[in-house]
């Protein structure tokens, strides 16, 4: 199994549910509370000149109503997770995270 589609796997068990999306289309009916998610950038160290290590780093967001929700400490405690920004849209909160993952 890819580690793109383990990190999947890990965020629905998260959620509790399989409202976990990896970039989805303008078009997707989302149900809330959900996940999205999506590849950021790649962290990478080198050492005599070449590739030594490097991770993936994904943009994962909280989607829901509740301001409050108990899902954001959950993802909060993920290996390798750093919080980056909250924002509301359309009524609906959105709390963003890095994970490498």
């Amino acid at each position: 199994m890819s580690r793109r589609l383990e990190l999947h796997e890990l965020l629905a068990e998260t959620l509790g549910s399989r409202n976990v999306y990896f970039q989805p289309p303008d078009k997707t009916q989302m149900k809330y509370p959900c996940v999205v998610y999506s590849r950021s950038r790649i962290n990478t160290k080198h050492a005599d000149n070449r590739l030594y290590s490097h991770n993936q780093a994904y943009t994962v967001t909280v989607i829901g109503p509740d301001p409050d929700s108990s899902i954001v400490d959950k993802v909060l405690k993920l290996p390798h997770c750093r919080p980056d920004r909250h924002f509301t849209s359309d009524n609906l909160n959105h709390d963003v995270f890095t994970i490498y993952y």
